[in-house]
Order: structure tokens, then sequence, then C-alpha cells
């Protein structure tokens, strides 16, 4: 058991102290910032709005226009490709803009793989509940508390579909507070999961302390300046402790609870899979980047868990019958 904290302590502390760097080299070039400059000059009214002779040049279709873009997103848009074509003219490296990657726009979507990658994570999480509700029994222990993981997650990944869609602060801070839900919701369910025969009031006090702790991560990130770098440390932290959690739980019930595979797969794959979010390169065909792509992977995964959650509740809801019984 000393071991098993040490694991932690030692995590904890190298996440914590390591550092995160950020770069964003194309949007701070003078190119881009004279072709941008001079295209909103040329282009732009003061309230945004393209001057009548414009239109033909920028060509905004009906979902540019639905999901917002103004003459100054187009601008930023027409002139991010043209520093492009510079640096590739130059055989330089492609540069990224406001910290992301150049992508093409499609149906007025800003990262079009990652928003629809985003949505099918929130249909495969719609339809796999509603698999869950037919195939579990409501009397089954944890029954609400799976329902209370799968509309954090869903609340997720609709604000991951439209952060991607269309980027401004607000959809960004959404977004960013939305992940992180999905990550603390999975040590949450793992306290709850692994004290569920605990008193009412136990399991009170870890809500309230994990609602609270949620809270206040909110409050730091809207009021304090936004640091990326912190946002991660705590996302990566926060998933370890419940996947260490969960892994140590399947040592202990290999025996017992067959079904334990699906959710240490889930987290074997889970570990796999991030490493496209280290992996970070430019956009093949300008649209899918390791951040798509992980999301994309993400959809299997969530097969993974649901499975294993309708299992163990199957079987807590079995053995809660043969426990009655013997009492009888």
């Amino acid at each position: 058991m000393k071991s098993f904290w040490k694991l932690f302590i030692g995590l904890f502390f190298t996440l914590l102290f390591g550092r995160f760097i950020e770069a964003s080299i194309g949007d701070n070039t003078q190119f881009f910032q004279n072709c941008k400059r001079n295209c909103e000059n040329n282009n732009c009214t003061k309230d945004f709005l393209i001057k009548p002779h414009a239109i033909d040049y920028f060509k905004q279709s009906m979902f540019d226009k639905l999901l917002g873009w103004t003459c100054n997103d187009e601008c930023q848009y027409d002139c991010m490709w043209r520093t492009v074509e510079a640096f590739k003219s130059r055989k330089w490296n492609i540069p990224q803009f406001y910290g992301k990657w150049p992508f093409v726009k499609y149906l007025g979507l800003q990262e079009p793989a990652s928003a629809i990658f985003s949505l099918m994570n929130l249909f495969s999480h719609y339809f796999l509940l509603k698999k869950f509700q037919l195939e579990v029994p409501k009397e089954s222990p944890c029954y609400k508390l799976w329902h209370t993981f799968s509309i954090v997650c869903m609340n997720g990944w609709m604000w991951s579909t439209i952060f991607h869609a269309r980027d401004f602060p607000t959809t960004e801070f959404l977004d960013y507070i939305s992940a992180y839900s999905i990550v603390l919701v999975n040590l949450y369910c793992f306290f709850i999961r692994m004290l569920h025969k605990k008193s009412f009031i136990l399991k009170g006090v870890i809500t309230a302390g994990t609602l609270s702790f949620y809270i206040n991560y909110c409050m730091y990130l809207k009021v304090g300046r936004f640091d990326y770098g912190f946002n991660i440390k705590l996302n990566i932290i926060t998933g370890a402790f419940a996947g260490v959690g969960w892994l140590v739980w399947c040592f202990l019930v290999r025996k017992n609870r067959p079904y334990f595979k699906k959710i240490m797969l889930f987290y074997v794959l889970l570990a796999l899979f991030s490493g496209l979010e280290v992996l970070d390169f430019p956009p093949l065909w300008w649209t899918f980047d390791a951040h798509a792509l992980w999301h994309l992977s993400s959809v299997p995964l969530t097969y993974c868990i649901y499975s294993f959650v309708i299992d163990d509740c199957k079987s807590l809801y079995k053995e809660g019958l043969y426990n009655n019984e013997k009492k009888i």
C-alpha cells in the first residue's frame, strides 16, 4: 500500500512542476499582421460587416453566416493561408496561428474534423445510455450514478462540438471546463462505485466536495488569468488518479469479476490514444490533426466503458437479490 501512495505522490509532483510550452508563430509574423490590417481596411466596415465591393471576394456561404463569420474573421482566415503559402515557398515549417494549426473550413466549421468527431462522441453516449436503460434494472446499485456520468459526458461533447465549430472566448472557456468535468466525473464515479454500500452521508460528502472543487476550478479559470499549463496538469493528474484507481480495483477483483477486462482495456487504450495529443503535427489535407484523431479514437472507447458499466450494474443487482434471499 505504501508503494501505491508513493506512485501517486511521485506522479503528482512530476506533473505539477513539469513545464508546458506554447508557441504560435504564424499570427506573430509581420507578413500576417500587415495582410490582416490591409484586408480589414479595404474590405470591412467599422461594425465588422463586409463592404459591398468585397462580397464576391469572400464568397460567404449560408453556413458561414449562420456560424457568425464576420469580415474580420474572413480577413484572418484569408491571410492565414497567404502566410502558409509564404512559409511553404521558403520551405519553412507550417506555422500555427493563435495556438492552432491552419484548417480548411467546411460548412462554416472552423475545425470540421474535430467538430464532427466530437458530435459522434455525443451521439455514442446518447445511444449507449439508451442501451444501458434497456438492459439494466432501475433498482440496480449505481443506476443513477451512471446516468450522471452520461449527462456530464454529453454536455462536455456538446461544448466540444460548438467550440471546434467556432472558436470564441466563451466557447473556448465552456469547452475547457466541460472537458474537465468529463475527467472529474470519471474519478467521482470511481469513488462512488467503490463506496456504493457505504452510508448516504459519506457519499453526500464526496458529492459536495467534488462539486465544490469543480465550481472553484471554473471560477479560477474565469476570474483569474487563463492558465493553459495549469489546466493541462490538472486534467492529467485527475485522469491519472481515476485510471490508477480503476486498475488497482481490476487487480483486486480479477478472480470474481471477469468483466474487469473491459474497464482495464478502456484505460489501457485511453493511455495509448492520449499519445495523439503529444504527437502534434500539421493537419493532413488541412483537416485531420492529432487532436481531431484523438476525438475520433474516443468513440470506440465509449463502447468499452458502457459495456463494463452494464455488466457491473447487472452483477451488483444480482448480488443484491442473492443477499436479500439469504437474509430471508
